[in-house]
């Protein structure tokens, strides 16, 4: 990122996986890809990064002065928090709120790899604003099921969940609502996932899908995102700067980089999305066309 941009691209070919200084001693075969964080510049809300954990690996009981929401990509991890435990396998999605007691493990074969996103920001200053805690017991682990109680905090998303024609009634695996609902528009989809809804304060989590020749023209906010691109390609522009990103690649845009996106091939491309802060009730987005209307009007 230069000092006259407030966006980052990250490619998958880049991904360097290392254990965070707070961890040494408190984890074995973890590792983390730190995308956006306080070393970023123009980040200030985000901490947004990939995490693995090989085969047996596990990361010690902990606490931290920030939110955390997580999606996972591969393998099964085990979430296991005071009198709670939930095994959460691809697709699945879940928010440990500020200040909960919980550890990692990796509860199959094989290694697991999640997205996650860190609200507000970690600081390194701080130790990573991350405090270790003396071990307790769990439960067996249950599994994510959106109409279960006691699994409250977490979801589970397939590529299908964004086919606005699988939302009617009969085809739905739970009871229509708001955590079924779609927003389409433009040839684009998004559908929320870790929100108020879930218990997320500090930041959201949502899946974006773009069909072929969506588009979304330049525009910027007052708070901050990241895109993980998980399917398809994308054409994006960032603070006048052009890429084409494609599945495992990692953008963030400032508040203030004024950006757009557009599909150009013929399948849908579908990304994980994340803001911090949350978005305020009104006027989260700054439409360059909008105001370039007015300024025509004007003169």
């Amino acid at each position: 990122m230069s000092a006259a941009s407030r966006h980052v691209v990250a490619r998958s070919d880049q991904a360097a996986y290392a254990i965070p200084t707070p961890y040494h001693g408190h984890a074995s075969g973890f590792g983390r890809w730190a995308i956006v964080d306080d070393s970023t510049g123009g980040a200030v809300h985000t901490g947004f990064g990939v995490s693995r954990l090989e085969d047996g690996g596990s990361i010690d009981a902990h606490v931290h002065s920030f939110e955390e929401t997580v999606y996972v990509m591969e393998g099964r991890l085990l979430c296991e928090t005071r009198g709670e435990a939930f095994l959460l396998q691809p697709g699945d999605y879940g928010l440990v709120p500020v200040g909960v007691e919980h550890r990692w493990r990796n509860g199959g074969t094989g290694s697991v790899r999640w997205a996650e996103m860190l609200a507000p920001q970690p600081r390194s200053s701080h130790d990573g604003d991350t405090f270790f805690v003396d071990a307790f017991e769990s439960p067996p682990p249950v599994a994510v099921e959106v109409r279960d109680p006691r699994t409250r905090r977490f979801g589970h998303i397939d590529p299908e969940n964004m086919d606005a024609a699988n939302q009617t009634q009969d085809r739905l695996a739970v009871s229509a609502s708001m955590r079924t609902a779609l927003l389409v528009y433009s040839g684009i989809t998004v559908k929320m996932m870790a929100d108020t809804d879930l218990g997320a304060q500090l930041s959201t989590m949502f899946m974006v899908q773009y069909e072929p020749n969506g588009f979304a023209g330049a525009h910027d906010h007052p708070l901050e995102e990241t895109y993980l691109i998980l399917e398809g390609r994308v054409d994006a522009v960032f603070d006048d700067e052009r890429y084409r990103l494609e599945a495992g690649d990692v953008a963030f845009a400032g508040v203030g980089c004024v950006h757009e996106f557009a599909n150009p091939g013929t399948e849908r491309v579908r990304w994980l999305e994340t803001q911090a802060p949350r978005p305020p009730s009104r006027h989260s987005y700054r439409f360059a066309r909008d105001w370039a209307y007015l300024a025509d009007r004007l003169d």
